[in-house]
């Protein structure tokens, strides 16, 4: 693995630009559940006095949660990982099954099963959430059943949302590797051996070289 000259023991993990397109979406998801803890949870909503503001600030965050990934696509290295995170190999089948069996011995490449499958849901919760909220704003534009419809699964996809990015935090609260990967680009070299032994940055800095 390489090994930056100005960090010893340290193999780059994330971009500049993966980086800002990580933090952009989390900065916006963590506003709309806010937001919409202030409209819909009655303790904290009578706690909020300017309700329409709230939901001036819920609706356009709502909207800009594609943006941030949007406009990551111009790099190389987020297009490069979302491939990864979109293709199942053999050892991710095997790494759901050493959970299962709650084994340590957990192969993985620079992504494992569990991160993987978060992405997919999260991806797909967005776009569902992004849907129905839209329904929910025109509301000329689709029949009451409709609307109805969409009311009823923006509020429990919202709830889903908020668990499933609860275990995210905890999850990432107890490796401060993994934090220190988003937040400087780099992790510790014994950590990727171990965390991620399938994954080799030597051969994917060549890779994205040769594509230059």
């Amino acid at each position: 693995m390489p090994r930056p000259a100005d960090s010893p023991g340290l193999v780059p993990r994330f971009t500049r630009a993966e980086r800002w397109v990580h933090r952009a979406t989390a900065t916006l998801m963590l506003v709309c559940l806010a937001t919409a803890l202030a409209l819909y949870y009655p303790p904290v909503s009578q706690l909020v006095g300017r309700r329409r503001l709230v939901v001036v600030v819920h609706e356009w965050c709502g909207l800009a949660l594609p943006v941030p990934l949007l406009l990551g696509l111009a790099s190389r290295a987020l297009r490069a990982d979302l491939s990864r995170l979109n293709r199942f190999a053999p050892y991710d089948r095997a790494w759901l099954r050493a959970v299962r069996h709650r084994s340590f011995h957990r192969r993985s490449g620079k992504f494992n099963a569990g991160q993987k499958l978060y992405a997919a849901w999260t991806a797909g919760a967005v776009l569902v959430m992004l849907g129905s909220g839209l329904l929910m704003w025109f509301t000329n534009v689709a029949p009451l059943v409709w609307r109805t419809g969409a009311t009823f699964v923006h509020d429990w996809l919202t709830l889903a949302l908020a668990v499933v990015i609860a275990g995210h935090l905890y999850l990432a609260a107890r490796d401060p590797e993994a934090r220190r990967g988003m937040r400087t680009g780099s992790v510790d070299e014994l950590w990727a051996v171990r965390e991620h032994p399938d994954w080799d940055p030597a051969a994917e800095a060549q890779a994205d070289r040769n594509s230059r």
